[in-house]
């Protein structure tokens, strides 16, 4: 019966112990010879059986190769379950089962050399393993039945390694070790390399963008009232709720992310955004190294070094976050500082941002002043297939008029017209809502915009999505800069017919000019000097006061953001009442410009409408910047208020602009 009790806990049940499916080994009860007690205690020990049996099953299923019986080999894995940390985990369980074979192996040995040994011998010898099965079959049972994937089976193990029961915790620690070694080589591929190798999305880090779901509550806000704020338009004010269908602050790298369920919690997200940093480094340099010969590697050639360490912590018997945290900081170190070398010494990044400046972002003035002068017939019309074409020859001859003849830079510079095409869904042969699914832009200005040729490897920093956050800026700043340009030239009109008598329209019409040009000149000044000047500055102290790349593309986030921020692009109620006073000035400008005389009946009666509604829109600008001032909410709103109501004429006015 001994030998039939250890093939048993072997996994290959008899007659004397039978296997049940639901209730695993059992003693026959057709034994008569049995004490009661004996019974006890071999129902005791087929328990042990009965784990062993299951923890071979399972290993069975997810690898296919075990010490297995026959009739429990070659079954279907109907758990779902997958994955290389899953088959790390059944080869750190099956080595776990290693001293309990062998236990059983020198049982026979003791057994066939003294054949007068008890059961309780048996009992005895295999103690060791009565707190250590049913522990691990916990860990085993919630993988199965909450079907842990991935990374989230070292987060499962290492709690369960956490007890205070020494041979659980060592047995656990022992599978854990197995697991990390997955860990280490996909490390070791993305770190060292750039590659992803995650087919199962096991790994903690994934292509693609966060999966953070915006919220689905719906952002069009009601026109705003005269009399004040809404309760949710001061919400609105008060947390700077942006434009979340824009994405303007969507981080500047999205083709790799963390997937934070998958993140251990023992390895803090500073740590993985260290991995995550690096890894999508190597994957962009390797990938877009065009001159590998005057670059070289970005690890500084020490892959080998790096991956030996990684080898060397693999071969730990414990995780040890100090060692792990300390090796992944020199190899963050390492790829930033070769970056900012590349990039600030190599490439000339102060020199690029100069550029993003003088263009992006209207630092050469003269140059569209006179571009705006030249391109004003051109975009004042909807555009054609050739008003790009256009476009570009005015501003070459704006570029050569203000002396800009860099043969290297203005090639590298484009004005790009978003024209569709929509000739053929009206000779009906496709739907319009297939071929334009946005209105046709009423002028060319409304979808002007600028591309630039980034150099390698400075597209890390200016990805395409970066660019269209700067070409977002670049339209606003050169509608303000056109409406400017609208209203100095009326006031070069109103000169040239001072000497001539006026009637009250008159006086009203250049009343109304004199207060648009006021708000239109303070706004341009507030966006120059108090927004772009004051975080460029800051952006370029930043640059110089460190040597790590990643320091300088937060400090580039952090500036675009700002931009964004502060001139109120993010911010609705105060951007679409920015805009609404634009357009009113633009309507003036065009009003003046075909009434060079006095004014008709109907070009009076339009003036009465331009000044109501300059009136109204100012009196809503005043509103919401001083609420926010009141609530001392949003100090860039503060600083546009001070420059517009500098002398207390904007309160003493009732917060009124144009009014006669």
């Amino acid at each position: 019966m001994i030998h039939e009790l250890l093939l048993a806990l072997s996994g290959y049940p008899g007659t004397i112990f039978s296997w049940n499916k639901r209730t695993g080994l059992q003693v026959s009860q057709e034994l008569p010879f049995l004490h009661p007690s004996e019974i006890s205690v071999l129902n005791r020990l087929c328990k042990l059986g009965s784990d062993y049996v299951r923890f071979t099953e399972f290993i069975e299923q997810h690898t296919g190769h075990v010490h297995q019986q026959e009739h429990h080999a070659n079954q279907p894995n109907p758990t779902g379950l997958h994955g290389i940390y899953l088959r790390a985990f059944c080869t750190g369980l099956d080595s776990m089962l290693q001293p309990y074979r062998q236990v059983l192996l020198d049982l026979e040995h003791e057994f066939l050399g003294d054949p007068h040994l008890s059961i309780s011998h048996v009992n005895y010898t295999l103690d060791q393993f009565q707190l250590l099965f049913p522990s691990v079959m916990v860990v085993v049972e919630t993988i199965k039945s909450q079907k842990i994937h991935g990374c989230q089976i070292l987060e499962m193990v290492y709690k369960h390694s956490c007890g205070g029961l020494p041979p659980v915790r060592m047995a656990l620690e022992k599978i854990l070790a197995v697991c990390h070694g997955v860990m280490y080589k996909q490390l070791a591929a993305w770190m060292l390399h750039g590659l992803l190798l995650d087919q199962s999305e096991e790994f903690f880090v994934k292509q693609g963008p966060s999966g953070g779901a915006a919220g689905s509550q719906d952002e069009e806000e009601e026109d705003l009232g005269i009399g004040g704020l809404s309760g949710k338009q001061l919400r609105e004010l008060q947390d700077l709720r942006l434009i979340e269908e824009e994405n303007m602050l969507a981080p500047s790298l999205q083709q790799f992310s963390l997937r934070v369920e998958m993140l251990p919690s023992y390895i803090p997200v500073r740590v993985a955004e260290k991995i995550l940093f690096v890894g999508e480094s190597v994957q962009m340099f390797e990938k877009n190294n065009q001159s590998p010969s005057r670059a070289g590697s970005i690890l500084k050639h020490q892959e080998d070094i790096f991956a030996a360490e990684l080898h060397k912590l693999k071969q730990q018997p414990l995780f040890s976050l100090v060692d792990f945290e300390n090796l992944i900081d020199r190899i963050r170190s390492t790829v930033a500082e070769h970056l900012w070398t590349l990039m600030v010494e190599e490439s000339d990044l102060i020199g690029q941002l100069k550029i993003i400046k003088d263009f992006y972002l209207l630092g050469r003035g003269e140059l569209y002043q006179v571009f705006i002068d030249h391109a004003q017939h051109m975009l004042k019309t909807p555009p054609t297939a050739v008003t790009e074409h256009d476009v570009n020859m005015a501003f070459q001859q704006a570029a050569h008029k203000v002396l800009l003849d860099d043969d290297n830079l203005l090639p590298l510079l484009h004005l790009t017209i978003d024209y569709q095409d929509t000739s053929s869904s009206r000779e009906g042969n496709t739907p319009p809502q297939e071929t334009s699914p946005r209105e046709a832009p009423s002028n060319g200005w409304a979808v002007l915009g600028l591309a630039y040729k980034v150099q390698w490897p400075l597209h890390i920093l200016f990805t395409p999505a970066v660019l269209e956050k700067y070409n977002v800026v670049f339209r606003y700043l050169l509608s303000v800069r056109r409406v400017q340009s609208e209203l100095q030239h009326c006031w070069a009109l109103q000169m040239q017919r001072k000497h001539l008598k006026s009637n009250q329209t008159d006086a009203g019409k250049w009343r109304l000019r004199n207060h648009m040009a006021f708000l239109v000149d303070n706004l341009q000044y507030y966006l120059q000097v108090d927004v772009l000047e004051s975080q460029f500055a800051q952006l370029e102290q930043q640059i110089n006061a460190t040597r790590d790349f990643e320091s300088i593309r937060l400090a580039h986030d952090h500036f675009l953001s700002n931009l964004l921020a502060q001139s109120f692009i993010l911010l609705k109620p105060v951007f679409h009442c920015l805009n609404d006073i634009l357009d009113l000035c633009h309507n003036f400008c065009s009003l003046v410009g075909h009434n060079v005389g006095p004014l008709d009946e109907r070009g009076a009666a339009q003036l009465d409408i331009l000044v109501k509604g300059f009136s109204r829109q100012s009196f809503l600008l005043f509103k919401i910047l001083s609420t926010v001032r009141n609530h001392q909410i949003n100090s860039d709103l503060a600083q546009l208020l001070l420059r517009l109501d500098y002398n207390k004429y904007y309160t003493q006015s009732g917060g009124t602009l144009g009014s006669v």
